[in-house]
């Protein structure tokens, strides 16, 4: 849980999407795919859904995690759900698991975070990690190349009773949002391929 939306080591402000405007999902996935990276065709893009299914406003990673597993994404790997969370206690293993199994991965930190009345609901997409437990002096490791957050209630005041009492109804739909706009991108993502040395030399010798 990053409790401060603000919270982030970014290269510039995030675009913010209201979870329920017209097209929420599709804006999304516009920007989704305008921060994943091009020209590397084979560097894989991974989610790593951060949270707990241990307190409603927590939730948010898992539930985007547990919908995105349902979808059988083509070109996106998905980790944590809310059968296997990625939380503060597992957090530094589960993130040397990834960089293991994965070489090179281009990783999207999804989380919850706390934020001003105004801006409850309201998805962020930015380049730059999440940092979890920020907000409660918590050593985690950073997560990601880039973040979508998801402000679920109010910060200032209380802020572990605030989160416990989160509507799971307004978490649900804004995970349901970040999942469909995931899932366009995913169908929308078309990795850019930098050709080697010995790939131009062979295209030259066939155009001859």
């Amino acid at each position: 849980m990053n409790f401060k939306s603000q919270l982030f080591e970014k290269k510039s402000n995030p675009s913010r999407i209201m979870h329920d405007e017209v097209n929420a999902s599709h804006q999304l996935a516009m920007q989704i795919n305008e921060l994943l990276p091009a020209g590397f065709k084979n560097r894989p893009i991974v989610f790593v859904c951060i949270g707990t299914d241990r307190s409603t406003g927590d939730s948010l990673g898992p539930l985007v995690g547990t919908l995105l597993e349902e979808k059988k994404l083509s070109s996106f790997f998905v980790y944590g759900t809310l059968e296997n969370p990625i939380h503060a206690v597992n957090m530094a293993d589960k993130l040397e698991e990834i960089n293991k199994r994965h070489f090179n991965p281009f990783i999207i930190g999804i989380d919850a975070c706390l934020g001003r009345l105004k801006s409850v609901g309201v998805i962020q997409v930015g380049d730059g990690p999440v940092k979890p437990g920020a907000g409660v002096n918590k050593e985690l490791p950073d997560v990601g190349h880039m973040h979508i957050t998801g402000i679920v209630n109010v910060s200032g005041f209380m802020e572990f009773f605030v989160l416990q009492n989160t509507r799971l109804h307004l978490v649900l739909n804004m995970a349901k949002t970040i999942a469909n706009g995931i899932y366009k991108a995913n169908l929308l993502y078309k990795p850019g391929h930098e050709l080697s040395k010995l790939e131009l030399d062979a295209e030259q010798e066939q155009v001859r």
